[in-house]
């Protein structure tokens, strides 16, 4: 009989459902059974598109034997790391002050009222019983001694974020933003981009952080990094070369062997850290890499008036990878007289083997490069490769497909809203545009709380959840971005009012940052803060950047000198692992150059936005203005009839100029 899991939203979930585990939801109804029946819980938790959960799943939550034992001696509970990441916050910050490293699945046992007593990640089937036998052990004969453990382990959990501002003490530099970049340098791998040591996460923030640096430092070394290993990114195999989308990790030094789930998040910022380098660079292969996502995620994640979905699944048929990979021979069936040029530039060989006999499609050359040392006509090699892709992928679409986590989380859809305005500032295509102001739409009609804040999930037309703080973030992010690009009050009122509500829901007087969960939300054993940047920016992070863009539009002083306060707050952490901090790294950037602003006014404004948008140093902030407005920024500016452009420096502006190639030499 299914178990609990069976009517919860979460595909994750519900890949449990069937599990002899009598498992619980998340909730007070197993937290009181644990009371009563004076039990330790076990608290499970991974993501649908996890492949080591899929492994534990099978050979021991499905396990008739292990689930006996699991249901005789503990109350167990199954979480959506997705759908509830302040538990995931909390547990997961245990687990690695007990062994010093986390991951998922992630496995953490805890009291009846929460404090947590012992976890790990991925246990085999055997050291599972294990465990489950020397715990209830030591919980029955010794329960003294798992009361002091927990006691101390939460208050080292309570502590471990809390972060001291050192107001005063540190004075914003650019001398400072070179030590930081300097260290960083040290781990750059030289041949294959990327981090020198595997596994390579694409790291998204941290690239968009190094190329604003080299641009503002003029530094070439950085700026030959950041485009080696968007080259390599790009060409590898962790990048899906026939059907488009990034993978969540390379599992070498080479970006070859992918871990195969494909997320959202991941997906969003490599389109804006691709769109932002062709900005740049004007490289077309950073262009090709950022349409070819942003139609993958289309494609297979949304639908007409709808958000973006989670994730694909790495496994297919019990096998990870399954759906990606192919045969030599299943190429060569297929390719015919085709596949002697198509094995080589996918690399076919000693290269692209991965294990089984199956290969990894990567390339290690350009179209061009591969073209004219073969002595092809450009045009024609890129016919003959679309022809190629479509072959394939018509066979690949046949094969049974990753499983789809179809729940749409507010978060991962506003940084795929930012993705798509940076997509249109590259290119200039409104459809990209067009489709942020409906995921936008989408947001407000399906995920907007009564009391005006947000809801972190929707699945099944239904929103759950309370917002977190990552929630807000990066809407207030993307209604800005979408704001600046559309010249529409409307994104920019929601940014602000969410800007209000989380100073209010999310702060106290006591701390400058921001805790991860409001004070209307379930009270867990701690209130975490997010410090660091990850796979995505810390919500603080983010939150001083909008704050700090925010003041600046609306003139509200309080909002850049709060974002000044918080990177005060985490300066000094910086230099130590610049990695960690590159969206606070962003700010400062942001901070240290001198504010340029550009407004541009009038029925042409898209046009001549675009235009300057190709020229102008990443500081500089351009904005669409398309009606009269009271914003201190717009203010006076719009003229009916006339097409007039503001450069400003410093809330100074010039005289209103006609033409964008006059705006632009009024900035250099």
């Amino acid at each position: 009989m299914p178990n609990r899991l069976s009517t919860e939203s979460s595909p994750y979930l519900r890949q449990h459902a069937e599990n002899p585990v009598d498992w619980f939801p998340w909730g007070e109804e197993a937290f009181s059974k644990a009371k009563a029946e004076g039990k330790l819980v076990l608290i499970s938790i991974g993501y649908s598109s996890c492949h080591w959960c899929h492994v534990m799943e099978h050979e021991t939550f499905s396990d008739v034997a292990a689930a006996e034992v699991m249901n005789r001696y503990f109350i167990c509970i199954k979480v959506d790391r997705e759908e509830r990441p302040d538990i995931d916050q909390v547990y997961m910050n245990a687990v690695q002050l007990m062994s010093g490293q986390g991951g998922w699945p992630l496995n953490c046992f805890v009291m009846p009222d929460g404090r947590p007593v012992y976890g790990g990640t991925y246990f085999p089937r055997e050291n599972w019983l294990k465990v489950l036998q020397h715990l209830n052990a030591i919980w029955k004969d010794e329960p003294e001694k798992v009361e002091d453990y927990a006691q101390r382990l939460t208050e080292g959990v309570q502590l471990s974020d809390l972060a001291i501002p050192e107001e005063g003490s540190n004075t914003f530099s650019a001398a400072y933003a070179d030590q930081v970049v300097q260290r960083w340098k040290n781990h750059f791998d030289s041949i294959e981009g990327g981090p020198n040591r595997a596994p390579k996460f694409p790291l998204p923030n941290n690239y968009e952080f190094l190329l604003r640096y080299a641009i503002y430092r003029n530094d070439d070394s950085v700026m030959k990094h950041v485009r080696l290993t968007l080259d390599k990114i790009a060409l590898g195999g962790i990048y899906d070369q026939l059907g488009g989308g990034i993978t969540r990790y390379s599992t070498d030094m080479i970006w070859k062997v992918p871990h195969f789930e494909k997320m959202l998040y991941d997906n969003a910022q490599i389109i804006s850290l691709y769109s932002e380098a062709f900005r740049f660079t004007r490289d077309p292969l950073y262009l090709e890499i950022a349409e070819r996502s942003i139609r993958f995620c289309i494609e297979e994640w949304s639908k007409p008036e709808s958000g973006f979905y989670s994730a694909l699944d790495a496994d297919s048929e019990g096998e990870e990878g399954k759906y990606y990979v192919w045969k030599k021979d299943e190429l060569q069936g297929l390719l015919g007289e085709e596949y002697s040029w198509f094995s080589e530039y996918y690399n076919i060989n000693y290269l692209g083997e991965w294990e089984h006999g199956n290969y990894i499609l990567l390339r290690r050359e350009r179209d061009d490069a591969f073209a004219r040392k073969h002595k092809m006509d450009i045009d024609d090699f890129l016919q003959k490769k679309k022809k190629a892709h479509h072959l394939l992928m018509t066979v690949r679409k046949k094969r049974i497909s990753p499983l789809l986590d179809d729940k749409i989380l507010c978060s991962w859809n506003a940084l795929m809203i930012t993705a798509l305005c940076d997509a249109w500032k590259c290119s200039g295509k409104n459809e990209y545009r067009d489709k942020a102001i409906s995921t936008a739409h989408f947001i407000l009609r399906e995920m907007l709380k009564g009391d005006g804040g947000l809801y972190h999930c929707f699945h099944s037309g239904k929103a759950y959840v309370d917002g977190f703080l990552e929630d807000y973030a990066f809407c207030i992010e993307a209604f800005t971005r979408l704001f600046s690009i559309t010249g529409d009050e409307l994104w920019l009122a929601y940014a602000d009012k969410w800007a209000t509500y989380v100073l209010h829901y999310f702060s106290d007087e006591n701390d400058i940052l921001f805790y991860f969960t409001s004070s209307k939300s379930e009270a867990l054993i701690a209130r975490k803060t997010e410090l660091s940047d990850n796979v995505i920016p810390a919500s603080n992070s983010v939150m001083a950047r909008s704050l700090h863009e925010l003041g600046g539009i609306m003139g509200k002083i309080e909002y850049t000198h709060r974002a000044n306060r918080m990177l005060q707050t985490v300066y000094s952490h910086m230099e130590a692992y610049g990695a960690g901090y590159s969206n606070w790294g962003m700010l400062l950037l942001d901070l240290l150059e001198e504010p340029k602003e550009v407004v541009v006014c009038g029925e042409d404004a898209d046009t001549m936005a675009l235009r300057i948008l190709q020229d102008v140093p990443p500081h500089v902030r351009v904005y669409v203005c398309i009606a009269e407005s009271d914003l201190p920024l717009f203010k006076n500016r719009f003229k009916t009839g006339q097409s007039l452009i503001y450069v400003c420096r410093n809330k100074s502006c010039n005289l209103p100029v006609q033409s964008p190639e006059e705006a632009l030499e009024q900035l250099t």
